[in-house]
């Protein structure tokens, strides 16, 4: 099975982050992660996004806040796909974080959760590999299936709360 590899911007990142790593892990996808800068450690970043593939990885996420050049910049450094995970911010709310990564020149596009969307990028990354990995494949079919039916129990409570 293909790896991801989650990084962050800051350490700051990781209470939100931490969201998408047990995410990852309630699949068994193996995962590493790293903290990163694209502005303070820019050839590390690069040296992580060429090395991705060859590592065993499948696909990147990119947490990071305000102007959020992360993602783009392990976007510009690999094939592999790259997931943006917006920050919260306190001084847009993330919205300076959502447009920095969403907003991606042509030719290298950032695949963008919601701000704090952290377990939303774990299944989008998860739905990557699982398109060449049949048991994760079922691991989401089930993962869905369990959010319908627990839907559905609350649906029927609440009916016969209001009968």
């Amino acid at each position: 099975m293909k790896k991801v590899l989650v990084i962050m911007g800051s350490d700051s990142d990781l209470k939100v982050m931490e969201k998408c790593i047990d995410r990852l892990k309630s699949f068994d996808i193996p995962t590493e992660v790293r903290i990163c800068s694209a502005h303070r450690t820019p050839a590390v970043a690069e040296q992580l996004a060429k090395n991705a593939k060859e590592d065993g990885f499948g696909v990147i996420i990119a947490a990071a806040g305000k102007a959020a050049h992360l993602g783009g910049v392990l976007a510009a450094n690999t094939t592999l796909p790259v997931i943006g995970v917006p920050m919260g911010t306190s001084v847009m709310g993330g919205m300076d974080s959502l447009l920095s990564i969403v907003q991606m020149p042509k030719g290298i596009p950032v695949a963008t959760v919601a701000i704090d969307g952290a377990d939303n990028a774990a299944i989008l990354a998860a739905q990557m590999i699982a398109l060449s990995d049949d048991a994760l494949a079922d691991k989401l079919a089930q993962f869905k299936a369990d959010m319908a039916n627990e839907v559905m129990a609350k649906d029927e409570k609440i009916k016969a709360q209001f009968a």
